[in-house]
């Protein structure tokens, strides 16, 4: 049994980045920009920020935070989208959610550029990864792909099974899967068997935000178990699965803190940076 060490794996792939950046300002002067749009005081939008800045700072990406007051008009964001869209020293926009009531999500989030989504959530970043086009991934699901692939790098033929359908999570993670060439079913909510159908996956995705929902006997022996869950019980941090008794079971696990939440923010980096190279 392999704990997946994503503190590890995020590391090394910030250096990677951050060696890749240091090349090409020697080469053109130049460095990719992230710009993060925040609105309100909401506190763990507000820690989520900090780590990005700090994340960026560290490899050599230029970063920068507009910050707004919750009672911001959403004209005003739309307009300040538009002059970043514009703007040649920003590689990537990045707007932090979840936004006050008067702002339309849907409206800010199709006012970015498509070149410039490092969410991956403009429709034609989403359109493109569902027809298997080069595509701005949300980072996500490309994190726990990395992870998936650290333990094993040939997919091809497993089935995978994603808990939970979300734009965020679920529904980008099943496309990143079908182009390895694995079976994928997407379970949720309203799944009749959610139990027998977790047991069928050599790759089981949890993403759905139930404290330990998937117990030992939801997991096939030997599978690759990626938790997405970030659930507070008490005063600590759990996945959406039950870790302790599923991890003899399986061949590999993230553990919650310290597995894809990592990954996540330097997929983000990763992104800024071919965001950049693009242009």
């Amino acid at each position: 049994m392999m704990i997946i060490d994503g503190k590890k794996e995020a590391e090394n792939l910030r250096q990677k980045i951050k060696k890749e950046i240091d090349s090409l300002k020697s080469k053109n002067k130049k460095v990719p920009g992230l710009t993060v749009i925040l609105i309100g005081d909401f506190a763990p939008s507000q820690i989520y920020v900090k780590n990005k800045e700090k994340s960026a700072k560290e490899v050599g990406i230029n970063s920068n935070v507009v910050r707004y007051s919750k009672d911001v008009t959403e004209e005003e964001v739309l307009k300040k989208i538009e002059g970043l869209n514009n703007d040649t020293n920003v590689s990537g926009i990045l707007i932090q959610l979840p936004l006050p009531p008067q702002i339309n999500k849907k409206k800010i989030i199709n006012a970015v550029s498509p070149k410039k989504d490092v969410d991956g959530f403009h429709p034609m970043n989403v359109g493109n990864l569902s027809s298997g086009h080069d595509a701005l991934v949300p980072c996500t699901p490309l994190g726990c792909l990395y992870l998936i692939k650290k333990v094993e790098k040939n997919l091809s033929g497993k089935h995978a099974v994603i808990i939970g359908r979300s734009n965020l999570n679920g529904k980008p993670m099943a496309q990143l899967l079908l182009k390895e060439n694995c079976t994928v079913t997407i379970v949720h909510s309203k799944t009749k068997d959610l139990k027998q159908e977790c047991l069928k996956a050599d790759i089981l995705v949890a993403a759905v935000g139930v404290a330990k929902l998937v117990k030992e006997d939801w997991v096939k022996k030997n599978s690759i178990v990626i938790d997405v869950g970030i659930n507070k019980v008490g005063d600590k941090i759990v996945g959406d699965v039950d870790f302790d008794t599923v991890k003899d079971k399986s061949r590999a696990i993230t553990p919650v803190p310290g597995g894809v939440g990592p990954m996540t923010i330097a997929c983000l980096l990763k992104n800024t940076l071919d965001c950049f190279k693009a242009r």
